[in-house]
């Protein structure tokens, strides 16, 4: 019968000089993702307004991906982002209510999941929808 080893026990852990294992990058797109499905449910949000070519993209994958990053451009340097949004709000509600929970919304949202630091999240209103 062959001697079994206890791998755990002749492991030694070595890290770099941060204590960390190695490093972990998140991609933009990610990070865009994440702050476009903030902002989509936020109520008074109707849809992400974007450039035709990414609408076209979304509407031929029906990916909810796809269409979460429409109207989203994110910028992220070191650990800090800078977030861009263009949206299209319901009609009836209150344009600067609506855009400060989207603020809250999507700076919690990317902090809370990537930990990241967002230093703005500027919104742009495309279009008012009547429902």
């Amino acid at each position: 019968m062959a001697d079994t080893i206890n791998i755990k026990d002749n492991y030694e852990e070595e890290t770099n000089e941060n204590g960390r294992l190695g490093e972990v990058k998140i991609a933009d797109e990610v990070v865009a993702v994440i702050a476009g499905i903030a902002a989509t449910e936020v109520e008074g949000v109707d849809s992400m307004a974007g450039n035709p070519t990414k609408e076209i993209v979304g509407k031929l994958s029906g990916s909810k991906t796809a269409k979460s990053m429409r109207g989203v451009k994110v910028e992220v340097n070191d650990d800090k982002v800078c977030v861009d949004l263009a949206i299209n709000v319901s009609y009836n509600y209150n344009i600067p209510e609506v855009s400060e929970k989207v603020q809250e919304r999507v700076k919690n949202a990317i902090e809370n999941m990537t930990g990241l630091t967002v230093l703005e999240v500027n919104i742009k209103i495309a279009y008012v929808v009547a429902n």
